[in-house]
């Protein structure tokens, strides 16, 4: 298993800055998913670790060497692409073997590589079939196995699930967290979808722009995103990002006057009232008439609702509170419909107040 350094990594494709200052360290046996929009530069940060583009300015260290100028094949690496970058006109069994047998690894170990690979991705009868007789799914499993086969100290997965439906990607996932159990590989995942990034990643590292925003465990990139980037694109539906003012003691939305916690009173809070944007996850809210009796929660009252989502276990109710809408992910005691009004309750613990102008979490600024 391998570790993975970049140091002040810059990327340009002719005049076009696509990476900024990229810092990264990835531990060993670690699975570190990058996540962000589309043109972020993500698959390039990959590219370079893989040796597929050049620096332009920075340093890629593998295991504490630098390999800026090493081949792609020196770096005992091995890729899944989008794309599965399978042979057309080779069985599943020569798809696999493949790399194996250019570097001329004995046959009895190519062998017991192949059947424990095609065992765990339940490839044992499709081994003489061809990439055309495949599924997406099946076709992406093959791409995998020619991967694990390899033996290599590091996995690079390029958007590997993007081209499959949404059945196939949640039990693909499933098979991509078995094989990293499995071989407790050190591997760096690429996706624009921000539910493999929860699920999958050890740490989840956010980019915008060619720049990392936020890197966190899953859960702290859920709860403490650092700015109004990072919070309403980590977490579906998006968080709730409302305009309104801070005072003393409480912050005022459309009019209401909702009391804030001491967590809230650190943040500097200036008498004449500050702009700022309320964050509140549609998660976090519920149903005034379900809240335990007694419990400490604040409260957003009058909310008219729009629309009714049923969802199984849970409707998401979208809302107005005066001129601002807002999303909220109730369970199914919640009774009120289209038309009617609903006070939403919610732990001030969970809230977030983000400047308006810089986009930036107050409570970060804050600490």
């Amino acid at each position: 298993m391998s570790t993975v350094k970049l140091k002040e990594i810059y990327k340009r494709f002719d005049e076009t800055e696509v990476l900024h200052d990229i810092s990264l360290e990835i531990k060993e046996g670690e699975f570190v998913v990058l996540v962000g929009p589309s043109g972020c530069g993500k698959s390039t940060i990959l590219r370079l670790i893989a040796g597929l583009e050049e620096v332009t300015k920075g340093e890629v260290l593998i295991d504490e060497r630098v390999v800026n100028t090493v081949e792609p094949h020196h770096r005992n690496m091995a890729m899944v692409f989008q794309n599965y970058a399978l042979y057309p006109h080779k069985s599943v069994r020569e798809n696999i073997i493949f790399g194996l047998k250019r570097a001329k690894v004995a046959r009895d170990i190519i062998e017991e590589r192949l059947k424990k690979a095609a065992k765990m991705l339940e490839l044992e009868d499709l081994l003489d079939r061809r990439p055309s007789q495949l599924s997406g799914g099946q076709r992406q499993r093959v791409a995998m196995g020619r991967v694990i086969v390899r033996d290599a100290n590091l996995f690079l997965f390029d958007e590997p699930l993007s081209n499959l439906d949404a059945k196939l990607r949640n039990r693909m996932r499933s098979e991509i967290r078995k094989i990293h159990r499995e071989y407790k590989t050190t591997s760096l995942y690429v996706t624009h979808d921000q539910v493999e990034a929860m699920t999958l990643g050890d740490r989840v590292v956010v980019m915008r722009d060619g720049r990392i925003e936020q890197v966190g465990t899953p859960m702290d990139i859920f709860l403490k995103p650092v700015n109004i980037f990072v919070a309403t694109f980590i977490g579906a539906p998006a968080m709730n990002i409302l305009d309104a003012r801070l005072y003393p003691g409480f912050i005022e939305l459309e009019g209401q006057k909702i009391a804030v916690n001491n967590r809230v009173e650190k943040i500097f809070v200036p008498d004449s009232g500050k702009r700022i944007n309320l964050g509140i996850r549609p998660d976090f809210f519920i149903d005034e008439n379900n809240a335990e009796p007694g419990a400490s929660l604040s409260r957003i009252e009058n909310a008219l609702i729009d629309i009714v989502e049923p969802l199984g276990f849970e409707r998401e109710i979208d809302a107005t509170i005066g001129s601002q809408h807002i999303k909220a992910k109730l369970d199914l005691r919640t009774t009120a419909g289209e038309g009617e009004k609903i006070n939403l309750c919610f732990d001030m613990d969970r809230v977030h107040l983000f400047d308006p102008e810089t986009g930036r979490n107050l409570a970060c600024d804050a600490a």
